[in-house]
């Protein structure tokens, strides 16, 4: 499937669908945690960022990176987005809020993806059970990392000219901790393949 006919067929169907390259990947549901730590992002980034040139949106707005399709739980953009427009190719910053059964590839694909495009300055990981963000930003030809955590830690984002502090995205937000190394019992997945798509 191309890019061109994925977005023709998602148009068409009643729930959302991310493209990864090749087939649609459908999209499920998250945690109470999940959409907690979500909106208190996306509170944060809109009362930080009222009026022009940098708009936050959130996951029911997708961005096309690199050939692909994305839902991000929160993006950034720093250029007028028309009212019925329904892609974004241009974002700033990104955030995922990271669960078991999207981590990897958050952490892995997305990733790459989001190095590949150039307007993509920051991408912002959240973790879920803990106040930690796993963050990457392009400094130069180079695409650094570092852990941001603590009470006293701050989100820093200077592509937008804001700082949050981290503990207000996890204002609120019950947080159940590291999942014991004992527990091997398998984790259900945040996204897999959709079943009886057409072919290209």
């Amino acid at each position: 499937m191309t890019l061109r006919q994925f977005l023709a067929w998602e148009e068409r169907q009643p729930l959302r669908y991310e493209f990864d390259g090749f087939q649609p990947v459908a999209m499920t549901g998250g945690t109470a945690a999940h959409s907690a730590i979500q909106r208190n992002t996306l509170h944060a980034l809109t009362g930080r960022l009222r009026g022009p040139p940098c708009r936050p949106h959130d996951n029911s707005l997708k961005i096309e990176v690199v050939g692909r399709i994305r839902y991000p739980d929160a993006f950034v953009v720093g250029t007028p987005v028309a009212p019925r427009q329904t892609v974004v190719t241009d974002p700033v910053v990104v955030f995922e809020v990271l669960s078991d059964g999207t981590a990897s590839t958050d952490l892995v694909e997305r990733n790459a993806e989001y190095r590949a495009t150039a307007s993509i300055q920051r991408y912002v990981n959240l973790e879920q059970t803990h106040a930690a963000a796993i963050v990457f930003a392009r400094k130069g030809e180079d695409w650094i990392s570092e852990i941001v955590a603590g009470d006293d830690a701050m989100l820093r984002l200077p592509e937008i000219g804001i700082e949050i502090p981290l503990p207000e995205i996890y204002a609120d937000v019950e947080l159940i901790g590291t999942p014991s190394e004992d527990d091997d019992s398998p984790e259900p997945s945040g996204h897999h393949p959709a079943q009886g798509l057409p072919t290209a």
